[in-house]
């Protein structure tokens, strides 16, 4: 009996090493646009039912089997938000889904209006994509200037730390000169002359 077949359990299948980045953000921004749609319709079906067993005073929700999925995308629909989908760069995958989740916790749509704000969520994210792609394009300008351009801001005073008018006590040491008289604010101390 041969191993390799065991051996050969964590190789990843051939479909998922040929896909592009832009396919694989296309697949997670519609399986999360899918599982969304689900969680939504789930919780409309509790609010209907809470409401129903309030109203009737009966639940009947333990005879009920698992429903089939009342409202799916139409294909027109879909393929403009695969459209959408694929102009998301794989940066912003993340935060575009992040935003998505945070809107349908705030929001709590019903089912038909998932699609509607998940294509705002995109647009929002294809906005960020331009303004920051418009920024760095002016940084790289600005940092690809010629030299010369700056010359109005050029400073008129040069600093040049080794070649200085200030005298120092080693330049007096080194002449074998008294030193200066102190500054006016500080006192001077002589110690009294003998004669």
């Amino acid at each position: 009996m041969s191993l390799i077949p065991w051996l050969r359990w964590n190789e990843a299948p051939p479909r998922l090493l040929s896909r592009s980045p832009a396919e694989m953000v296309l697949e997670t921004l519609m399986m999360e646009l899918a599982g969304q749609m689900r969680e939504a319709e789930r919780q409309q079906r509790e609010r209907s039912n809470a409401v129903r067993k309030i109203c009737t005073g009966v639940d009947y929700s333990w005879l009920a089997s698992a429903p089939r999925p009342t409202y799916d995308l139409s294909p027109g629909e879909r393929l403009q938000l695969e459209g959408v989908c694929a102009k998301i760069h794989p940066s912003y995958c993340g935060p575009a889904i992040l935003r998505f989740r945070q809107l349908m916790a705030e929001l709590e749509p019903e089912v038909q209006e998932v699609a509607r704000l998940f294509r705002s969520v995109l647009q929002e994210v294809l906005e960020r994509m331009k303004q920051e792609e418009e920024a760095h394009k002016l940084t790289r300008q600005w940092s690809l200037r010629p030299r010369g351009s700056l010359g109005t801001f050029k400073t008129r005073a040069r600093i040049s730390p080794f070649a200085s008018d200030i005298r120092t006590i080693s330049e007096d040491v080194e002449r074998d000169t008294p030193p200066p008289p102190r500054a006016w604010s500080m006192p001077e101390f002589r110690a009294p002359k003998e004669d």
